[in-house]
């Protein structure tokens, strides 16, 4: 049955140490392709079990690169692979004899993967030592990590989550499957996926502005936050002072059985009822305000609205105190079920190690259970991207054994080359490929947006009168639905079933966020897509799904459920009594859709060689899994979940940790030399008897006696690395660049944010680059900003086959829609 897997056609060589190289070999073994990790004589540099998780399905092949032996293997390996990747520094491949220019001149068809830090072209950050803390240090993550901490004045804050290397493997494994299906038309590619650019790009809503933003769009926090700076007043707030700006429907409460219950039931029409009357607040759910989101607020006939984000200042504690009281009456697991049923967002909080464990995650194959050669029964990270008719996507083998595919050499050698596949013409990878998007919020549209920049026609279908508030909808949007054209249909009536059936009998591809029953209630069931059209590939994202059917898979979830549900809230906060989203706006929406499209390159790899259409799954909490990758596994005898975690974590020991320099914040990264790296410091040597548990301390101590530029230069050049902590927003304004000044670069610099100074809200609006991805041959485009919802009706119906006389029959009918409001966002 291997044979018959998504990509079981192809070869893949992976070279990658650590975490986002091999990520990217897991997510490919994971659907199929074969995948042999080449080891140096020593065997990978991570020690730690992930490795072993990261290898699952893998083949072991031990080769000294620097050898002419080795070497000489190595190439004759790629002659006959589809795949090479890297996550080297710039520069490393090519040294070894293995570039891109000396693997197509043996492989013209092959697709190589570098995934190196930052930039290779950058003049200032290329050859820096790119270990995860130090790409994050530099782009901003650390600093100002959300409202929560900047609220309490808690900066810098350390996390252990390796964002980096999630965003640029999930960036990496999508174009590596987009170049495969192109390679017919565009022949091998070279790709470069800079960590820390992939980084800026998933936390593009916290970069995200725009001009003269309406307050109407503030929470509570940020109103509080803009409150003291202009009052020049501390941010000094305790984190029970917290929950006063917390809104009801988007927090945690407290349990009958001391767990919290983290509740998301904003935005969407009707979720905030669900959630009053699954708690028995019913008569409550009738007496508060519920009004059209899309009126300006000068027209607006209360101060607030349930379908508008968030709750007004007159009620929210009312409604907070009612729920905290509903809350205590049952414990967490039994309101789990209740929402689930409901439909009402919500989720238990759970540690890593109970997700681990959880029944729903173990029966829908979020979670697996691995035979591993060295640790036995092995709980472990599911796919985080999988096609939903391949059997064995829930079944995996352990990690190889150092070398294992040594007795196969021999025969894999004795296959001709691959056919030498030439590149006709330069263009976008998905170019010619016909898209309808049906989703919203922010994990959806980020497939369609991510599709754009490489040449899909994007079609956007939203309903005629909006489910979702214009906080959600139009100000997330502008990044998320970039690239697309909007037609407003009402998919409740035949008339507009009929429209979408029209535009699905000619595209490729279709994406929505729902579970299973609300994709039937569509009519989009795989049964029903083949009727539609045989060869259109569904690119299906949700909360809770997996491989496999659990208890959870039709609960409604988003972006905080997944933090809660796998354990990343109670990470972040550090404890139970303390839980934190993730500072981060979207750190899962984002990573999510870029699974998405993950999954989707497989469906096209598989579409090009079969015909065959099918379904392209990933959720959020795959993703949330994905976030964690590094300490996301258990088996009997695992050391203690005990990495960082809580507001006060400034790093990792003594050799990756947040330290304070005599005129700012650094960031010190010696995970490998340790002790020698101080040795080799006139400085610090000194210190390199000093005990573990005083190390930190005498090493806070030296470092506070010079500025961070003297420090930053004292470990240049070496595998060592010393860097000041940014914030998104100096990352922001280093790298603006305004649209009306001309073409933008989107290949020289590690970071480049674009301010849309012609966009068509009639603001500014600044949105980070598509710049993550960046092929020598592929085309890619900067998307164009989203006009108005519903804009293209028109156009679209036209296209279809409808007469203008139709079109307006269908508009008096309710059926279409050209717009959801008098302004672009509602003021």
């Amino acid at each position: 049955m291997t044979a018959h897997r998504p990509l079981s056609h192809i070869r893949v060589l992976d070279f990658g140490q650590y975490l986002a190289g091999p990520l990217v070999g897991m997510m490919l073994a994971d659907m199929g392709a074969e995948v042999i990790r080449i080891d140096p004589p020593g065997g990978p540099r991570l020690k730690s079990p992930a490795t072993d998780m990261l290898s699952r399905g893998k083949a072991s092949l031990v080769l000294d690169l620097k050898s002419e032996d080795g070497l000489a293997t190595a190439l004759e390996l790629c002659r006959r692979s589809d795949v090479v990747i890297d996550n080297f520094r710039p520069g490393v491949m090519k040294r070894l004899g293995l570039g891109p220019d000396a693997l197509r001149a043996v492989n013209p068809g092959i697709i190589t993967l570098s995934l190196p830090g930052f930039a290779s072209k950058d003049p200032d950050l290329a050859d820096l030592a790119a270990w995860e803390a130090v790409i994050a240090a530099t782009t901003g993550q650390f600093t100002d990590m959300g409202l929560n901490r900047q609220l309490m004045g808690i900066n810098p804050s350390f996390t252990p989550l390796p964002l980096a290397s999630a965003y640029g493997a999930a960036f990496g494994a999508m174009s590596v499957l987009f170049a495969l299906a192109a390679r017919g038309r565009n022949g091998g590619d070279h790709i470069e996926v800079p960590l820390a650019s992939a980084l800026l790009e998933g936390l593009v809503y916290n970069t995200q502005q725009i001009q003269d933003y309406p307050d109407r769009y503030r929470s509570p926090r940020e109103v509080e936050l803009n409150r003291r700076e202009a009052a020049g007043l501390p941010m000094n707030l305790s984190f029970d002072d917290l929950s006063e700006f917390l809104d009801p429907f988007y927090r945690t409460y407290m349990c009958a059985d001391g767990r919290g219950f983290y509740v998301v039931c904003v935005d969407i029409v009707g979720h905030g009822q669900r959630a009053l009357r699954t708690l028995g607040l019913g008569d409550l759910a009738e007496t508060l305000p519920d009004f059209n989101a899309y009126l300006d607020q000068k027209d607006w006939p209360d101060e607030w609205a349930l379908r508008n984000y968030p709750v007004g200042d007159r009620d929210r504690k009312m409604v907070s105190d009612a729920m905290k009281a509903a809350f205590l009456k049952r414990p967490s697991y039994e309101w789990e079920e209740l929402f689930g049923a409901a439909k009402a967002p919500g989720t238990a909080q759970r540690h890593t190690k109970e997700w681990l464990s959880d029944p729903h995650a173990l029966a829908s194959g979020l979670i697996l259970e691995v035979d591993d050669p060295r640790y036995g029964k092995m709980r472990q990270m599911g796919n985080v991207a999988w096609i939903g008719d391949d059997e064995l996507a829930a079944k995996k083998q352990g990690g190889p054994t150092l070398d294992d595919a040594r007795p196969r050499l021999e025969a894999i050698l004795s296959e001709s080359p691959r056919t030498p596949r030439k590149s006709q013409s330069a263009s976008g990878w998905l170019d010619g490929v016909k898209v309808v998007d049906l989703t919203n919020a922010i994990a959806g549209p980020t497939i369609g947006s991510t599709l754009a920049r490489f040449g899909a026609d994007i079609t956007l279908v939203q309903p005629v009168e909006p489910s979702a508030d214009p906080w959600n909808s139009v100000v997330f949007g502008m990044h998320a639905q970039r690239g697309k054209k909007s037609v407003l249909l009402n998919l409740k009536t035949a008339e507009g079933k009929v429209a979408l059936r029209k535009l699905l009998a000619d595209a490729d591809v279709i994406t929505m966020n729902g579970t299973d029953m609300q994709r039937d209630r569509l009519g989009l069931s795989p049964d029903e897509l083949k009727e539609i059209n045989p060869r259109l590939i569904l690119v299906q994202l949700d909360a809770f799904g997996g491989p496999l059917r659990g208890p959870k898979s039709d609960h409604l979830g988003y972006d905080d459920l997944a933090q809660a549900a796998t354990g990343v809230m109670l990470r972040f906060g550090g404890s139970m009594e303390t839980p934190e989203e993730h500072a981060h706006f979207g750190t899962i929406d984002v990573l999510t859709g870029f699974c998405a499209c993950v999954s989707l390159g497989a469906a096209l790899v598989r579409r090009e060689k079969t015909g065959r259409g099918g379904i392209a799954r990933a959720s959020l909490a795959a993703a949330g899994n994905l976030i964690q990758s590094l300490f996301m596994y258990d088996y009997d005898g695992r050391r203690p979940f005990d990495e960082p975690s809580g507001r006060e974590s400034r790093g990792w020991g003594p050799f990756y940790h947040c330290y304070q320099a005599s005129d700012g914040w650094m960031f010190f990264a010696a995970p490998e030399d340790q002790r020698e790296a101080l040795a080799d410091v006139p400085d610090l040597k000194d210190l390199v008897d000093v005990p573990d548990h005083q190390l930190t301390a005498a090493l806070a101590a030296r470092f506070a006696t010079q500025k961070v530029d003297h420090w930053v230069q004292t470990f240049a050049g070496t595998s060592s690395a010393a860097v000041a902590l940014s914030s998104l927003q100096e990352t922001h304004e280093a790298s603006l660049t305004k649209e009306s000044e001309g073409p933008i670069d989107l290949r020289d610099a590690t970071f480049r944010v674009i301010r849309h100074d012609k966009h068509p809200s009639g603001r500014w609006v600044d949105l980070v680059a598509p710049n993550a991805v960046r092929p020598e041959r592929g085309v890619i485009t900067v998307p164009n900003p989203l006009p108005k919802y519903g804009t293209h009706t028109r156009e679209v119906l036209g296209r279809l086959g409808y007469d203008a006389n139709a079109i307006d029959a269908l508009l008096v009918a309710g059926v279409a829609g050209e717009s959801w409001s008098e302004k672009y966002l509602p003021d």
